[in-house]
C-alpha cells in the first residue's frame, strides 16, 4: 500500500502523519510532499527518516492513496494528475467538496457511499465534520427542521501563521499578521471571505456541506463563525429544531451511543467538553444538552473537537482505512 501525504509539512499534514501511525495504517511506501524549497529535507515517520519529493515525483511513482492537505489551489491543479495515475485522492481542501460528482464524506455517516469509481473523495469543513456527526443520529430519528450554529473557531484552523500572531502578541513581538487585528484576548467575528449577503465562506460552507452530508436540503441553517485566541480546537453552539417531539434523556442516550462521539454532561459536577482537553483527541465531544423552551422541539448543544484532528486528519485517515479494508483502492 503506496501512501503520499502532500502537504506533510504542515499543521494537518504533521497530524495525519501521526493518526497514521497512531492507527499502525499499512503502508509499504510512505512519500511525503510538500513545497519545493522543502524537498531533500527529512521527516520521521515509523522509526526512520523519509525524505521530501516534488509533487512530480510523487506522481511519476502512482501511490495507491493520496491524502492532500496543501490548499485548494494545490488541489485543483494536481489531484487529477493522480488520478490519472491511478490513485485515490483523499482531498482536504473545499476545491472539490461541492462538486456534483464528488463524494463529501464523514466515514460514521457516509463512507457506505464510496465506491471504487471516486477517485476524488472530498474531507468536509473542520467545523461541520464535528457537528454533523454530533447530530447525525438526532436527524436519522427525530428529522433537523431548522439549525443555527455558533462556532468558536481555534486559530489553529487558520494556520501556522496565526498561531504565530498569538504567540507574537502574548510575547508583546511585533510579527507578520494573520488577521486584520489583534486575536490574542479578542473575538473575531470573521471566518473566511465576507460574501455580497454579508455571510462568510466559512458560514456558508456549514449550510451547503450540512445539506449535502445528510442529503437534505430541506434544513434551514444558519450560521455565525467567529475566532478565538484558542488552540486545542473548534466548539460549536447549536440551536436545533427538530421535526419529532423527543425527550431530552432520549437525545442524551443518541449522543452517548453515536460512533466517533464522546458525551460529557453533567453540569451538577462541572462536566462539559472544553478544547483545552479536547486537543490531540480524534473524538467529538458533546455537553449542555438541553431542551429549549422558545420553540416547540427546541434543543441546545455545545460540540467540541480538535479542528486537527477529526476535522481534518482524523477524517481523512478514516477514509483512507474504509478503502482499504473494503477494497476500494
Amino acid at each position: 500500500m503506496k501512501i503520499a501525504v502532500i502537504g506533510a509539512t504542515g499543521m494537518v499534514g504533521t497530524q495525519i502523519l501521526k493518526v497514521l501511525a497512531e492507527n499502525s495504517f499499512p503502508i509499504t511506501e510512505l512519500m511525503l510532499v510538500a513545497s519545493e524549497k522543502s524537498v531533500g529535507k527529512e521527516l520521521a515517520f515509523g522509526g526512520s527518516n523519509h525524505a521530501i519529493i516534488s509533487m512530480e515525483d510523487a506522481i511519476s511513482r502512482a501511490p495507491h492513496i493520496a491524502i492532500f492537505s496543501a490548499g485548494g489551489e494545490r488541489s485543483i491543479e494536481f489531484a487529477n494528475r493522480f488520478v490519472e495515475a491511478g490513485t485515490t485522492v483523499i482531498d482536504n481542501s473545499s476545491a472539490f467538496r461541492m462538486d456534483a460528482d464528488k463524494k463529501l464524506i464523514v466515514p460514521e455517516i457516509n463512507a457506505s457511499e464510496l465506491t471504487k469509481e471516486d477517485k476524488i473523495i472530498a474531507n468536509p469543513n473542520c467545523s461541520t465534520i464535528q457537528m454533523v456527526l454530533a447530530l447525525s443520529e438526532i436527524h436519522k430519528q427525530y428529522g433537523i427542521k431548522r439549525l443555527v450554529i455558533s462556532t468558536y473557531q481555534s486559530i489553529t484552523g487558520t494556520g501556522v501563521k496565526a498561531v504565530k500572531q498569538m504567540e507574537n502578541e502574548r510575547n508583546e513581538l511585533k510579527g507578520e499578521m494573520a488577521y486584520p487585528y489583534p486575536i490574542d484576548k479578542n473575538c473575531l467575528p470573521h471566518g473566511g471571505d465576507f460574501q455580497e449577503d454579508g455571510y462568510t465562506s466559512e458560514e456558508i460552507k456549514l449550510v451547503n456541506e450540512t445539506h449535502k452530508i445528510f442529503n437534505d436540503d430541506s434544513i434551514g441553517i444558519t450560521a455565525t463563525v467567529v475566532r478565538v485566541p484558542v488552540v486545542g480546537g473548534h466548539s460549536e453552539s447549536l440551536n436545533v429544531e427538530t421535526k419529532k417531539p423527543f425527550e431530552v434523556s432520549d437525545i442524551r442516550k443518541i449522543v452517548a451511543d453515536t460512533q466517533g462521539v464522546i458525551l460529557q454532561d453533567n453540569p451538577d459536577m462541572y462536566v462539559y467538553p472544553m478544547p483545552k482537553y479536547t486537543e490531540g483527541r480524534n473524538e467529538v465531544f458533546v455537553g449542555r444538552i438541553r431542551r429549549d423552551h422558545s420553540v416547540e422541539n427546541g434543543l441546545n448543544m455545545w460540540v467540541v473537537a480538535d479542528n486537527l484532528r477529526k476535522g481534518a486528519a482524523t477524517n481523512a485517515v478514516q477514509i483512507a482505512e474504509y478503502l482499504v479494508e473494503n477494497k476500494l483502492v
